[in-house]
């Protein structure tokens, strides 16, 4: 291989190292700096949307959003040319963030007020569950949401019995109330019914005869037996999705069982934030020589 191009590649393994490893120094270092410009320059808009700062720093706070876009651009720059399927990562959930947000400022060359979209930014410092190795406590999100997927049937049944208490409820209560105490119409008279139903309660519809408060009293009180009902249901789903995963963990721990050691241990499995520069996947088994994906090899 000729030494040019040796010297490419070993270009391009460094800025893959500092850019997407964080469990390096120089990559930990690299991931704070970017962290505190995503702030700064959040910061920044919020300044330049209050107009007596606005007025008075504007060409500084341009200027500084200008600088921080630039920055942003190189590094968006650097971290497709330090991979080996740019594709990967420009269709990957980040490469589009970091896209989208480092456009706006360019394209208010075109649209006006578009630079205001850079609080996109905002979603970049999800980057801190990198730097910080909180992936690996995601799996409580990951509960969550496999809970509120297998509970969507009960709760589509649920709100479907909701729906039908409102249209009950209201059409009693225009009934009940009529046009002269501001129940105009059904319509109306279920948004009441809705609003009394989950207890928020605005108060520009009020009943005003003894039977319409009596209705409800037990409207309200049929409210919060309605807002624990759903809760039930996910919580309870979301017991048996995490009684699942500690069962898999035993059993994935037991695969892993070292004939060797002492028969009352067990193998953790860790992750770190290791990042394949061929197929863009991370969370790799800690002190792993390739990765799990592709099987190209890691660098440490």
């Amino acid at each position: 291989m000729p030494m040019d191009s040796q010297q490419k590649q070993k270009w391009k393994h460094k800025i893959h190292e500092v850019i997407y490893e964080a469990d390096t120094p120089s990559g930990k270092l690299f991931d704070i700096i970017l962290l505190v410009l995503i702030i700064f320059s959040i910061i920044l808009v919020m300044l330049e949307s209050i107009a007596s700062i606005d007025e008075e720093y504007h060409q500084l706070l341009y200027i500084g959003e200008w600088v921080v876009t630039i920055l942003f651009s190189i590094e968006y720059i650097l971290r497709i040319i330090s991979v080996k399927k740019p594709l990967k990562y420009v269709f990957s959930f980040f490469g589009i963030v970091d896209f989208l947000s480092t456009i706006p400022m360019y394209l208010s060359f075109v649209f006006v007020g578009s630079q205001a979209l850079v609080t996109l930014r905002a979603l970049r410092l999800l980057r801190v569950f990198r730097i910080l190795k909180l992936a690996r406590y995601l799996g409580a999100s990951n509960h969550l949401k496999a809970s509120l997927i297998a509970s969507r049937v009960k709760i589509m049944v649920f709100l479907f019995a909701v729906m039908i208490t409102s249209v009950i409820f209201g059409t009693i209560m225009y009934l009940v109330e009529g046009e002269a105490n501001g129940f105009d119409n059904i319509p109306k008279s279920i948004y009441w019914c809705v609003v009394t139903l989950t207890t928020v309660g605005f108060g520009d519809i009020a009943p005003q005869t003894a039977l319409g408060q009596l209705i409800t009293t037990f409207i309200m009180i049929l409210g919060y037996g309605i807002i624990a009902v759903p809760t039930g249901i996910v919580s309870a789903e979301y017991i048996r999705s995490g009684k699942q995963s500690d069962d898999k963990k035993k059993s994935l721990e037991s695969n892993n069982y070292d004939q060797e050691n002492d028969p009352t241990q067990h193998v953790t499995i860790h992750l770190n934030s290791q990042h394949c520069s061929n197929c863009h996947v991370s969370n790799h088994r800690d002190n792993a020589d390739f990765c799990y994906n592709c099987g190209n090899q890691l660098h440490h």
